[in-house]
């Protein structure tokens, strides 16, 4: 703590940071660049979000995974908005949303982040955010060198392809 006048102050407590280790380094790294890149399993060419040392899909124990960039697009399965927090870092972004987001590569494939619109996409009778909603990944940069990957809405209007579908 430190005294500056009359007042106390603490210094302001930092988000935690992603401390890589050898199987998640590819993936932070990618982060840190802005770039979404998930371990895909050799062995039957699945994605393990987070990758273990067994692949969830195959079974492998030697999945030889390989980190490659997705996407990022995804629909919200689940959110919860997140209004107190034990960990420090987090009060000045409280109330905050976090998405459960099934991404678009792989069916099941899902991952958790930080909707990064905020709790204003549950506001008025036609909510942005609702179940199904599309999103497309973004990054927090919360520390030099070190990107989170979060989330944000993606635009409401769908567009044609060519041969007539909706993307």
């Amino acid at each position: 703590m430190r005294r500056e006048g009359s007042a106390i102050s603490t210094p302001a407590a930092a988000r935690p940071l992603p401390v890589p280790d050898e199987t998640s380094g590819p993936y932070w790294s990618a982060a840190a660049d802005h770039i979404l890149a998930l371990a895909r399993c050799a062995r039957c060419g699945s994605f393990a979000l987070p990758p273990d040392q067994v692949c969830p899909h195959c079974r492998s124990t030697d999945p030889d995974y390989a980190f490659e960039p997705v996407s990022g697009r995804g629909t919200v399965r689940s959110w919860t908005v997140v209004r107190q927090s034990g960990l420090p870092g987090f009060a000045a972004d409280l109330p905050f949303v976090l998405v459960d987001v099934e991404l678009a590569e792989q069916t099941e494939l899902r991952m958790i982040g930080r909707l990064l619109d905020g709790p204003g996409a549950l506001a008025g009778t036609d909510p942005a955010l609702r179940l199904g909603a599309r999103v497309q990944v973004a990054f927090e940069d919360v520390h030099p060198g070190v990107g989170v990957p979060a989330f944000t809405l993606a635009e409401a209007a769908s567009v044609a392809e060519p041969s007539g579908g909706v993307r």
